[in-house]
């Protein structure tokens, strides 16, 4: 009598140690890129707010430094902030970059860009020339 072999199906062990290691690099990665997202949606609405509260260039920025405290905001002071009229109507813009390291010379490099023109396109900056 021959006994039938059954072929198993599942996942080996060698699978699963890349699965789970993949899943642990993207978790770390994550854990490493949402706070610095947090803070930009802190800076974006701490621009608006400085924005809402009108008046001179000095008291928006006075306005950004106390939401910068109070939303734990590092990246970007009030002196980085772009404050300008653009049809006539003020508008706060910003720009800045996030490095991330991550393991060695590796790194991420995030660019954030942000403003509180309609149009969504923060002016383009400047240059002495």
């Amino acid at each position: 009598m021959q006994a039938s072999l059954k072929r198993q199906d599942g996942i080996s062990l060698v699978g699963l140690i890349v699965v789970l290691a993949a899943l642990g690099f993207v978790g770390v990665l994550a854990l490493k890129i949402v706070p610095t997202y947090t803070e930009y949606r802190a800076i974006q609405n701490a621009i608006v707010t400085a924005k809402a509260t009108g008046g001179s260039v000095l008291e928006m920025q006075k306005s950004f430094d106390a939401n910068a405290t109070t939303g734990y905001i590092s990246s970007i002071t009030s002196r980085d902030l772009l404050i300008g009229k653009e049809n006539g109507e003020v508008e706060i813009s910003f720009a800045y970059e996030k490095k991330i390291p991550l393991v060695g010379p590796a790194s991420l490099l995030l660019e954030y860009q942000g403003t509180t023109a309609k149009n969504g396109v923060p002016p383009p900056a400047k240059t002495d020339q």
